[in-house]
């Protein structure tokens, strides 16, 4: 079967290559890591989230959600049943990856990149406010609240960089932004799932992450859930291109880019 990118989708693919490309590069430049960082940072908090919002969707408490200096971060819920746990523990990496898919789609299929960065800030302000400050304060856990500061602190940046961005950036660097934002997302996940992989060999240090819970709780070996995870996060990013690629009705063209009218070829 021939794969070809549609006319309307090449400059949008420019762009979304150009993103891909800056964060491959800064992978090899020394102390670049500080250039990335905020999207670090942001990635985790989208990490986080997937594990509060799906505990939330599947009945569970949630007890609290911190981000950390370096990187990394927790969240606390209750576990419920076999299912909870199993979907609780996925929706850290799967979320992430299906996050940065998303936003592929929503700056193709005619939402206006302005809007996804403000959705994006609006989405960590509430995350951080819901679960990082009340449910701790109302469920009594204090001690969760040790990462709070920062966590806040984190929140209040990234919040506000992107609506900055949303309210003063042109169109195309708008764009830019939210291309190398779901770059980020797919990547870090990707990373984040490529070290899981080599935690849960059998020769690995036994370092607590969401595959070894999974593998406590199943009896399945957490480099099985890791694999699965993988092949899940590749699954979703193979469908997000496809929709980024293919024709796009011309009627529900993107009022916020400079990339509507087809290139001549």
């Amino acid at each position: 079967m021939k794969f070809r990118v549609s006319d309307d989708a090449r400059p949008q693919a420019t762009t979304l290559l150009l993103a891909a490309a800056l964060s491959i590069a800064l992978w090899f430049i020394p102390f670049a890591g500080i250039l990335t960082y905020p999207f670090r940072i942001f990635v985790t908090f989208i990490h986080e989230g997937g594990h509060a919002l799906v505990a939330v969707l599947t009945g569970n408490t949630v007890s609290s959600l911190s981000v950390a200096m370096d990187g990394s971060g927790e969240t606390y819920t209750t576990n419920g049943g076999l299912i909870s746990q199993l979907l609780i523990s996925s929706a850290g990496y799967i979320g992430a990856m299906s996050f940065g898919a998303l936003l592929l789609v929503l700056i193709r299929r005619a939402t206006a990149a302005r809007i996804v960065l403000a959705g994006s800030a609006v989405l960590i302000a509430g995350l951080t406010l819901i679960f990082g400050i009340i449910k701790p304060l109302f469920s009594g856990s204090w001690s969760m609240l040790s990462g709070a500061p920062f966590t806040i602190l984190a929140a209040i940046f990234l919040s506000v960089a992107l609506f900055a961005a949303a309210r003063f950036a042109s169109a195309k660097v708008a764009t830019f932004l939210v291309s190398f934002l779901a770059v980020q997302c797919v990547l870090n996940a990707l990373g984040d799932l490529k070290t899981i992989f080599f935690l849960s060999s059998p020769w690995a240090s036994n370092v607590p992450t969401d595959a070894v819970n999974m593998a406590n709780a199943t009896g399945i070996p957490a480099i099985v859930w890791a694999v699965t995870w993988i092949v899940a996060g590749f699954v979703i990013l193979g469908l997000a291109m496809r929709i980024y690629v293919v024709a796009r009705d011309s009627k529900s063209s993107q009022p916020d880019l400079p990339f509507d009218s087809p290139l001549d070829v």
